[in-house]
């Protein structure tokens, strides 16, 4: 008997006889929880986002005040964004140089998960654009419809299904050394805020909190 086939045995007599035990099946899946609007805006904050819950007809008008709180001159938007959401801003294609020196980036998303609080961009689509737009400039803001956020990863998963080129994004960009420093900026936009369009809240306070 070779070593290897003495290993092999003496693994087999450990292991003793009989079939392998079942391996559990009852993990969570798509469709079996119940969105939760106010735990994505929780998640959110815990992220050191900036969250404005708002009525969907008010989305245009926060966008502005939102730009305008941040001083925010030069804007580029993804170039299938709504006309209203910053209309002033740059919808043409643009290089990573205009992209240094743009105060702001605004864009859309494909999926938001409320359990993680995580926003994915499908950067083959209009209202995102290609992903260097979301990862050069310092300040990034995103509107996520109501109808966009799903329960949890196996939801987004499911929604995504055929989606090629993605980014999921969880609070601004961050990152720690050995001493457990945080940093932010390092890999994408220092500043990333939130605007929720949603069907049952009543609006905002003065701190982009929602009611």
């Amino acid at each position: 008997m070779s070593a290897r086939d003495e290993v092999l045995a003496r693994v087999r007599r450990a292991k003793g006889p009989g079939q392998p035990p079942p391996v559990p099946r009852d993990y969570r899946a798509a469709g079996t929880r119940e969105v939760d609007l106010a735990l994505f805006a929780e998640r959110l904050r815990d992220y050191r986002a900036r969250v404005r819950v708002v009525p969907a007809d008010r989305v245009a008008e926060t966008v502005a005040e939102a730009l305008r709180e941040r001083g925010a001159r030069t804007v580029v938007a993804a170039p299938g964004t709504p006309p209203e959401w910053a209309p002033a801003a740059t919808r043409s294609p643009v290089g990573v140089a205009d992209l240094e020196r743009a105060d702001a980036v605004v864009t859309g998303c494909r999926v938001a998960i409320a359990e993680t609080g995580t926003i994915v961009l499908d950067h083959d689509a209009p209202d995102q654009g290609p992903r260097a737009l979301t990862l050069v400039p310092d300040y990034h803001l995103v509107v996520v419809r109501e109808e966009q956020v799903v329960a949890g990863v196996p939801d987004a998963v499911a929604r995504l299904a055929g989606v090629r080129t993605q980014t999921w994004v969880s609070g601004p960009s961050a990152t720690s050394d050995i001493e457990l420093e945080r940093v932010e900026g390092v890999h994408g936009p220092r500043v990333l805020e939130v605007v929720i369009a949603s069907h049952m809240m009543g609006g905002t306070d003065r701190n982009g909190d929602s009611r």
